[in-house]
């Protein structure tokens, strides 16, 4: 079931989405060559703590960070360790979900670190612009098909892949919440937006083959073929006219 929010939960899952766009203007400060994924993870907790919020992803399901540090060919749920130094030319992806008064906020960024190859630079633009082109669609009325199709359709005319696996969703008191929002679809298919929907949208993108592993702890997702992964994400609300996000001040 598809939840629609009042204004009132609207205003407070905005309060979680400001600690999301603080925690990423840090993160665009502190990555670099030399610096470990748990590093990463410390910072953004304590952003999320000083700012009255905590990490969602803790403890999720047995999740042992606050945050998901995914380096180059891992595209999903990277684990902070402190034996995992960022070199030059990696590209890191740190999705966060925080809840604040009882709501949450989930959004994803992906940087270059040091000096990287255009190839990495492409992908992350392009898996940006698959985000932008999407929501340009979303109003009241629109089919979520047509937004889907809009992310598979900008990744896939530049080369790229997106995964089958893993998908954008509705959020709110849950992090995860209906619709799925998958990255491919059809035009017109799916529910029908109306406003005070609250979603995720989350074009993940990888350089190779639709192919995923999960390594043994049971988090780490990889691309098969070991190419680069690129992720991007926001949470927004729906409106009449279009759409707010809430995660970008």
């Amino acid at each position: 079931m598809i939840v629609i929010k009042s204004p009132r939960e609207v205003a407070l899952m905005r309060e979680a989405g400001l600690i999301c766009d603080a925690v990423f203007a840090k993160m665009a400060e502190v990555i670099k060559p030399g610096v470990s994924t748990q590093e990463l993870n410390d910072i953004a907790e304590k952003i999320m703590i000083d700012m009255g919020g905590a990490s969602a992803e803790r403890g999720y399901y047995g999740y042992p960070g606050a945050i998901c540090a995914s380096i180059n060919e891992v595209l999903l749920h990277g684990i902070p360790s402190s034996k995992r130094i960022l070199r030059d030319g990696d590209i890191i992806s740190i999705d966060i979900v925080v809840r604040k008064n009882g709501y949450c906020a989930d959004a994803c960024r992906t940087y270059p670190v040091g000096i990287c190859k255009e190839n990495a630079h492409r992908l992350i633009r392009v898996t940006e612009e698959a985000f932008w082109n999407a929501v340009a669609l979303i109003k009241e009325g629109t089919p979520l098909g047509d937004v889907e199709h809009a992310i598979q359709q900008t990744v896939e005319k530049n080369g790229y892949s997106v995964p089958r696996e893993f998908t954008g969703h509705g959020i709110g008191r849950d992090m995860h919440e209906d619709p799925s929002i998958p990255n491919y679809g059809k035009p017109g298919t799916g529910p029908v937006l109306k406003a005070g929907m609250t979603l995720a949208i989350e074009p993940m993108v990888m350089e190779g083959k639709p192919a995923l592993r999960t390594l043994g702890d049971g988090w780490t997702t990889v691309t098969k073929d070991g190419r680069i992964s690129a992720h991007y994400e926001n949470t927004l609300v729906v409106t009449k006219e279009g759409y707010e996000i809430l995660t970008i001040r």
